[in-house]
């Protein structure tokens, strides 16, 4: 499509922010420079013994775990995972994701990753969504990491509810023994970073983990978009 095309569409459709519907001006991608500058960043990334770390230590085997925004009821960051989760925005998913991976690289933590690996959905739930929101991230990272996705040996074998839709303790309930190992020897020896939107509980991370510390001199370290604000 040559420039012409693609102005006119833009003139009789502008593209429009994720979060507030204003349409984006040039440069901008996704969402506009005003919501953007209003995502509470959590500050964790270039530290040890972060909030997203004490959250998950002793319940997993962890090497290192950072979450990128605080999400709360209300906030800008919430506008951002609905439209991700339940409005069909993948080119949305896509954004954040190498948000992320700037993130990460700029820490210089997670300078040993080998493979990403998504949370994976249920085939229902992927069908019902279009596409894994989680697998999305991760790509987003790999282009910013150049790092490779793995998304064969992780699997979700059994349907659950939408866990924003729980109470806080059924979550655990809700995913376990939902996940199950296809293809173990792909991750041996390797440092994975599992992948994931939201940590509330944590109750999903460590049920994947539960089944990935299975695997044979396994690293796992963690990264989410955004974390449950207290």
């Amino acid at each position: 499509m040559n420039a012409f095309f693609r102005n006119l569409i833009q003139t009789l459709f502008p593209s429009t922010c994720a979060c507030c519907g204003d349409v984006l001006m040039a440069g901008e991608n996704q969402i506009c420079i005003n919501c953007l500058s209003n995502l509470t960043a959590t500050l964790y990334t270039a530290h040890d013994d972060n909030r997203t770390e004490r959250l998950l230590t002793g319940r997993i085997p962890l090497h290192k775990a950072t979450s990128i925004f605080v999400f709360r009821q209300g906030n800008t960051v919430q506008q951002v995972i609905h439209s991700m989760k339940f409005h069909g925005n993948s080119d949305l998913c896509l954004f954040m994701g190498r948000q992320m991976g700037l993130e990460l690289l700029q820490s210089g933590r997670f300078d040993d990753i080998d493979l990403l690996v998504p949370v994976p959905l249920h085939w229902r739930r992927r069908l019902q969504r279009g596409y894994n929101q989680s697998e999305l991230l991760c790509r987003g990272i790999s282009q910013i990491m150049n790092r490779p996705i793995n998304t064969r040996t992780l699997v979700r074998h059994r349907y659950t509810h939408e866990q924003s839709l729980q109470a806080a303790a059924d979550r655990e309930e809700n995913v376990k023994d939902a996940f199950r190992l296809h293809h173990p020897d792909e991750l041996t020896g390797k440092h994975i970073l599992l992948v994931d939107d939201v940590l509330t509980t944590g109750a999903t991370l460590v049920s994947c983990c539960e089944v990935l510390s299975r695997v044979n001199n396994l690293k796992i370290s963690i990264a989410t978009l955004s974390v449950a604000g207290q």
